[in-house]
């Protein structure tokens, strides 16, 4: 009877190890996901808007039809790139991906509090090259660290209803992804003091 118990929790045990290994390999391993179905139809480091979620045409899985969407697939290799989405009427948001599917980070026009989301991205060497001046790093500009040298940002305009989708796909059109072309100048010390 022992022995029958230890046969079936080994069992269990091994199937669970079996199980997690699997779920945990499979992003890495998989050949089908977000970013190579998006290598073939997008812009390294610029913004391309996909199609509108159709059924039969959809790039991806489960994409709303009330959403316009547009990617920008980002590599960091040559340098930080800059993102400026401008906030449509109804609600705008943007998403990082690192390369495997890994969130890790959002925003949304609510939280962004401006008319434009604009901000650095950057990996952490990247950003700690930066000069160490707090009101230029803090106060003018957003900084995201990202965990990977590439990956996928998605943008998401709302349209309430469908005949405001053009203006929503129009909002993405004038969103902006590319190498960052100035650095931050460094503030200059106060005069008269020693």
């Amino acid at each position: 009877m022992i022995r029958l118990a230890f046969t079936i929790v080994a069992g269990i045990v091994l199937g669970l190890v079996v199980h997690l290994v699997s779920v945990l390999a499979l992003p890495r391993i998989a050949t089908q996901d977000a970013y190579s179905r998006l290598t073939p139809m997008t812009k390294l480091n610029g913004v391309t808007q996909l199609p509108l979620a159709d059924p039969q045409t959809s790039p991806m899985p489960f994409m709303d039809p009330a959403f316009a969407l547009a990617i920008c697939r980002y590599d960091l290799s040559g340098g930080p790139i800059k993102l400026t989405v401008p906030v449509s009427q109804a609600y705008t948001s943007v998403s990082f991906y690192t390369r495997n599917e890994i969130a890790y980070y959002a925003i949304n026009d609510r939280s962004a509090g401006r008319k434009v989301i604009e901000l650095d991205l950057m990996t952490e060497a990247q950003h700690n090259e930066l000069p160490e001046d707090e009101e230029v790093t803090a106060a003018d500009r957003l900084i995201i660290d990202s965990p990977s040298t590439t990956g996928l940002i998605l943008m998401k305009a709302l349209a309430p209803e469908p005949g405001l989708i053009q203006q929503a796909q129009a909002t993405l059109q004038a969103a902006s992804c590319g190498p960052q072309t100035e650095q931050p100048a460094k503030a200059e010390p106060p005069r008269g003091r020693r």
